[in-house]
């Protein structure tokens, strides 16, 4: 097969749509000698794609079509035309934001989530209009759909009414050569010295988005963990500001606690496997998910979990995670609580999470994916 793969929307490689793609690519390399990839990049965004340049055909798109409108436009407008001129049997595009009304070939999308139905303001109201209106439209011109969670396949058939004969999950999956347990002393003399947390601290790692993200919530459960405790514990936010960013940012300058909450903007990818092992307990109250990275990453690196149970967390943390309502900040300042002080509660979550990640594998869900590709190419011929 000739397989495009339009890669405009990693925003420059700092989003979780973003390591979906780098980790799917990767493990969909030994295919490559049996299919030819044609990946679709943004110019600035070639050195990102290095790891496939030797087994996937880069093909450059004009900067100026970076930003959103004119991104959504240049996949209407220039890409089926591109797709005819390669020969390509099937275009997987993975966002529901840049799915093509034009079918050139057979079409394969990816949908993360269905997020503008369940959070209100999550995006401005172009973006939430788009999301519900126009994307349900471009949903029913896709041969195949993965979900990457049954939370997200419900979705679908509830809110753009496809049902499974076109929806297939297949779980995300993570590196598990780069997250796994290691040397967790020296983890934490490298954090101190790069981000300054010299004490022991909760990791929350995700963009600064408000509200979907709940980060102003756990700063507040955080005041009250550290007026109850009186504990020397950091909080820390590894992410970059999103739609929202300066309700987080002025959360926690209003903090008396203020000294003790760290911002440490974007990590990048080689740093993350080391954070975790120097994190003590990881938290992610996030109020919805389509699937959620983190969490399976720190589990596999060894990290204990507290975690919301929003979207599809719950099948993802599954029981090897401390969960809460996000909501409730009480209860998010007692998860805290208890596992900053009980030792051998950390030790349980940690043990029960490593379990838990090993659910999750690239090879297998990458040989999934090429399948949904074999079969969308039978589907447009039939």
């Amino acid at each position: 097969m000739k397989i495009g793969f339009s890669t405009s929307v990693i925003q420059r490689g700092k989003t979780g749509v973003a390591q979906y793609v780098f980790a799917l690519l990767r493990a969909l390399l030994p295919h490559a000698r049996q299919h030819q990839f044609y990946l679709f990049v943004l110019e600035e965004d070639r050195p990102l794609f290095e790891f496939a340049r030797a087994a996937m055909q880069i093909v450059g798109v004009p900067e100026q079509f970076r930003p959103a409108g004119r991104n959504v436009l240049w996949h209407q407008t220039h890409l089926p035309g591109l797709v005819r001129s390669l020969g390509l049997d099937v275009l997987h595009v993975p966002s529901y934001r840049r799915l093509l009304w034009r079918k050139p070939c057979a079409l394969v999308a990816t949908i993360h989530d269905l997020a503008p139905f369940h959070i209100t303001g999550k995006y401005d109201w172009k973006r939430m209009i788009y999301g519900r209106v126009i994307v349900k439209r471009l949903a029913a011109r896709q041969d195949e759909i993965i979900a990457v969670s049954e939370n997200t396949a419900r979705d679908l058939g509830t809110y753009f009414g496809r049902g499974r004969d076109y929806v297939s999950v297949v779980w995300n999956g993570i590196d598990h050569q780069r997250f796994q347990p290691g040397d967790a002393v020296a983890a934490k003399a490298e954090a101190a010295r790069r981000w300054q947390l010299d004490r022991p601290f909760f990791l929350y790692v995700s963009r600064l988005e408000h509200p979907g993200k709940n980060h102003v919530r756990l700063i507040e459960a955080f005041n009250r963990f550290k007026a109850a405790t009186g504990l020397d514990w950091l909080l820390a936010f590894g992410g970059s500001d999103w739609h929202g960013a300066e309700a987080i940012h002025a959360a926690a300058q209003a903090s008396p606690y203020a000294a003790d909450i760290r911002a440490l903007g974007f990590v990048d990818d080689p740093s993350l496997p080391l954070l975790y092992r120097a994190t003590d307990v990881f938290v992610y109250p996030s109020l919805f998910e389509g699937f959620g990275f983190p969490p399976i990453e720190a589990m596999a690196c060894g990290c204990p979990v507290i975690s919301s149970t929003r979207g599809s967390l719950r099948e993802v943390v599954a029981d090897a995670a401390l969960t809460i309502d996000p909501e409730n900040i009480a209860e998010l300042a007692a998860a805290l609580t208890r596992l900053a002080t009980d030792g051998t509660a950390r030790d349980t979550w940690r043990a029960a999470g490593f379990r838990n990640a090993r659910r999750f594998d690239w090879a297998q869900n990458a040989g999934q994916t090429l399948a949904l590709y074999e079969r969308a190419v039978k589907r447009r011929k039939s």
